[in-house]
């Protein structure tokens, strides 16, 4: 059940950022299905091939403080705007926000239903 929740608040997140920035930033056609396609495939490619990139890109991350990590977010959210039709990215400054918001978002919003359902 927690997951099916934390994709929600993902997809959440995703339409979200979509929406209220009017497509600035991404662009996803609707809620059902980009968005939770989008969110579903967003916590694969953050779960198999994100550490890999982190791993490969360490010393690139060392150089830069840790902000190369920015650019690592805003990759994934390019395989997931190529991988599921429905969600473009605008530009790769607008992905890097976009990343960092969704990223943010979804971290709150997953915090909350971890909580929540510690509760019952």
């Amino acid at each position: 059940m927690k997951f099916i929740l934390r994709m929600l608040v993902s997809a959440a997140a995703l339409f979200g950022v979509a929406y209220l920035t009017g497509g600035a930033l991404l662009q996803v056609d609707s809620f059902w299905p980009a968005a939770v396609i989008a969110a579903v495939v967003l916590a694969v490619v953050n779960a198999l091939i994100k550490p890999i990139v982190h791993v490969l890109s360490f010393p690139v991350t060392v150089l830069s403080l840790g902000l190369f990590s920015l650019v690592i977010s805003a990759l994934m959210l390019y395989i997931v705007a190529a991988v599921v039709p429905g969600v473009e990215t605008t530009g790769f400054w607008q992905t890097v926000v976009a990343s960092v918001i969704i990223s943010i978002v979804s971290s709150v919003g997953g915090k909350l239903v971890d909580q929540d359902s510690d509760r019952d």
